[in-house]
């Protein structure tokens, strides 16, 4: 019975010293250099599928002034992205149609200008935080803003800039693809 009880201490205390010896081979990850810079937790997040929702960061003297450039930053940021959206659905049409023609892609480029440069009709002021921030030139503020465009908004100034070129319209709207971007519009 004793020997029963030594060799299974033995087994056990071979076993946590081969699980020790193993585990010490593991590699720390370095850390990295720096301070973590904040950004409220729903920063950068898509919340609601039915909105694009954009982002803006601002430091002033003034609170208001912070606001303000906050959401100025965050309707350019909006503009980016639906510029890149556009452009992402006039390629899926040209692909769609093999059209290799002149005058898709000033259509294209007319289109992403018309959209990215419009203003947002229907935007949702979403999330805002604003904190006191001590700086060199004194005391600040630091506002981050979140703004939400409804989807539908942009697809539809896509369609109506696409209809507004009729010859074009015409060979577009034979593709699949537009009746797949005409359906994208219905849904929202």
């Amino acid at each position: 019975m004793k020997l029963r009880k030594l060799m299974l201490i033995l087994v056990v205390l071979s076993i946590a010293l081969f699980m020790v010896a193993c585990g010490s081979n593991k590699k720390k990850a370095p850390k990295p250099d720096g301070n973590v810079v904040y950004r409220p937790t729903w920063w950068a997040s898509q919340p609601e599928p039915a909105y694009v929702c954009s982002y803006g960061q601002g430091t002033n003297a003034s609170e208001n002034s912070s606001m303000n450039t906050a959401k100025a930053n965050a309707l350019l940021e909006a503009a980016q992205y639906v510029e890149i959206q556009v452009n992402g659905m006039i390629k899926t049409y040209e692909e769609e149609a093999g059209v290799n023609d002149p005058q898709i892609l000033a259509l294209t480029q007319s289109v992403v200008k018309a959209i990215s440069s419009a203003r947002f009709s229907g935007t949702i002021p979403g999330n805002i935080e604003t904190r006191v921030v001590q700086e060199k030139g004194g005391t600040r503020y630091k506002t981050w803003t979140q703004i939400k465009i409804p989807k539908g908004e942009i697809n539809k100034s896509v369609v109506n800039n696409i209809r507004n070129e009729e010859a074009l319209y015409n060979q577009f709207k034979a593709s699949q693809a537009f009746k797949e971007l005409e359906a994208a519009v219905d849904k929202y």
